[in-house]
């Protein structure tokens, strides 16, 4: 699988890179940010998988994240895919920010048109990861999951689904219901279709939870200045959900953060270094 290389900046003593692939999976020209760590002289190490939310790229974090000092501190490489395919025409796809373009939920779709191109879990889940590992010196036996809003969802649910290959996971402001919030639901209904409410369950973390999946220990950040809070989040479903299940899960309402990038840099490095403890493990 041929990698092409867009840009390279040292930073925090390693190296922050953006690279380009064509893509099985989605059938597109894909790209992605990999951050590597200065320790990645000495053999491979953990990687911490980010995903982004609603209308993002790849860039939004690796520019206004503030990862890479934290990265490069504790021996973590930083994987941010991008949030859906792109160079696509389908009717209607770039017409609403949250579907289509920019707007790919983490999921397989099903539907016509959706359903050749969009299959961002594979993607992020499978073809990724591997093609990853095969270019640089990653570990992927040691690899963590996180992820923003739309990223959040799809950071809790691949882990919920793959436990096996996701060591830690944590979220910011997850989508964490999306079976019971408009975001979710025009998602769901596009991708997968409106009679396969079965189907749907696959992509809500409450329900997964509810079926018997079940993850390591979750970290999720929410800020209660959030406006998205009440809406499109709904943290206690998955509060009580957890709760119900056993699942392991701390939840911190962060006092008067919003759902921008301020917040998820106040708190990212907190995240890496949580998950460092448990990739770091043997």
């Amino acid at each position: 699988m041929s990698l092409e290389v867009l840009a390279r900046h040292k930073a925090g003593g390693g190296v922050q890179g953006v690279y380009a692939h064509r893509s099985e999976a989605t059938g597109t020209r894909m790209e992605f940010s990999l951050y590597l760590p200065p320790q990645v002289e000495a053999g491979p190490v953990p990687l911490v998988v980010y995903l982004s939310g609603l209308t993002c790229t790849w860039e939004n974090v690796t520019t206004k994240g503030q990862f890479q000092a934290a990265a490069a501190a504790l021996g973590l490489a930083v994987l941010c895919p991008d949030t859906s395919p792109r160079g696509l025409e389908l009717p209607h796809e770039h017409a609403d920010y949250d579907f289509g373009s920019g707007a790919g939920f983490y999921v397989d779709a099903t539907e016509a048109p959706w359903h050749r191109h969009y299959r961002m879990a594979t993607y992020v889940h499978e073809e990724l990861p591997a093609l990853v590992a095969a270019e640089f010196p990653i570990d992927r036996t040691r690899v963590g999951i996180t992820g923003h809003s739309m990223g959040g969802h799809g950071a809790l649910t691949l882990a919920l689904k793959h436990p096996e290959s996701y060591r830690s996971v944590s979220a910011f402001a997850p989508i964490a219901a999306p079976m019971r919030c408009s975001w979710g639901l025009k998602a769901l209904m596009g991708y997968l279709g409106g009679e396969q409410r079965p189907a749907w369950r696959g992509y809500d973390t409450t329900a997964l939870l509810e079926d018997g999946h079940r993850a390591g220990e979750m970290l999720v950040d929410v800020g209660t200045a959030d406006p998205f809070l009440a809406t499109q989040l709904k943290p206690e479903l998955l509060e009580a959900a957890a709760l119900a299940a056993g699942q392991p899960l701390t939840l911190r309402r962060q006092d008067g953060y919003d759902h921008s990038y301020y917040f998820v840099a106040t708190f990212l490095a907190e995240h890496l270094a949580w998950h460092a403890e448990r990739l770091q493990a043997t």
